[in-house]
């Protein structure tokens, strides 16, 4: 199970603009390069979805990606980000497609809760070690809430808090990503459905860099 998530908290009140872009193909299986967890030279792995942090620079500068599992430069360059990462000029079987939910910091951290359920078994157990890192909570969210949301006798108690709508666990809102929700052309209101909406926008391979270049 991939326990990336604690990239979402890193700078996110000092670093000037900042978006969360989830990797994932509705398969579990996303192949990225370049990755400390790989046991191969290319540093090549399967991971059954991603989350890394990408900075628009306001200045125009080069946009940046920031992921802790990358062995790349940290930060890196957008553009170098994908051609060594992802690699989308690297041939793939079709189930391997990637797309990309990238949706901004702020409506992210506003709206996205997870109390770490999907790294337990049915008896609550752990089946990896979790990150030293406390859950991500979204504004609002008491962390002792949280912590404790995984006992049913919670979660109305959790309801109750000022988390806007009551969720104290929606990663699997952001993880799936089906085709029907990616776009086949970048329309002109792209940038407010970026900024404006709740889960972002969806795109493939084939878009991502485009996508920041129409970003203001």
């Amino acid at each position: 199970m991939n326990n990336c998530l604690f990239h979402l908290r890193i700078g996110t009140y000092v670093i000037c603009e900042l978006g969360h872009m989830y990797i994932g193909d509705g398969n579990d299986e996303i192949p990225l390069w370049h990755q400390k967890a790989s046991r191969r030279a290319d540093g090549v792995i399967l991971w059954d979805y991603h989350v890394i942090c990408v900075q628009r620079k306001k200045d125009g500068g080069t946009h940046l990606v920031w992921d802790l599992d990358s062995s790349l430069p940290f930060p890196c360059p957008l553009a170098t980000y994908v051609s060594e990462t992802i690699r989308p000029s690297f041939q793939l079987f079709s189930e391997f497609q990637r797309f990309f939910r990238v949706v901004h910091a702020p409506l992210f951290l506003r709206h996205f809760a997870s109390d770490r359920r999907h790294m337990k078994d049915s008896e609550g157990n752990c089946t990896a070690q979790p990150p030293p890192y406390e859950p991500i909570v979204a504004e609002g969210l008491k962390t002792s809430d949280l912590e404790s949301s995984v006992s049913t006798k919670c979660i109305e108690s959790c309801k109750t808090s000022a988390r806007q709508d009551g969720s104290v666990h929606n990663l699997n809102e952001y993880m799936e990503i089906r085709a029907a929700d990616v776009l086949t052309d970048l329309p002109p209101e792209l940038t407010s459905a970026v900024f404006g909406q709740k889960h972002g926008v969806v795109v493939g391979e084939a878009h991502l860099e485009e996508l920041f270049s129409q970003i203001p």
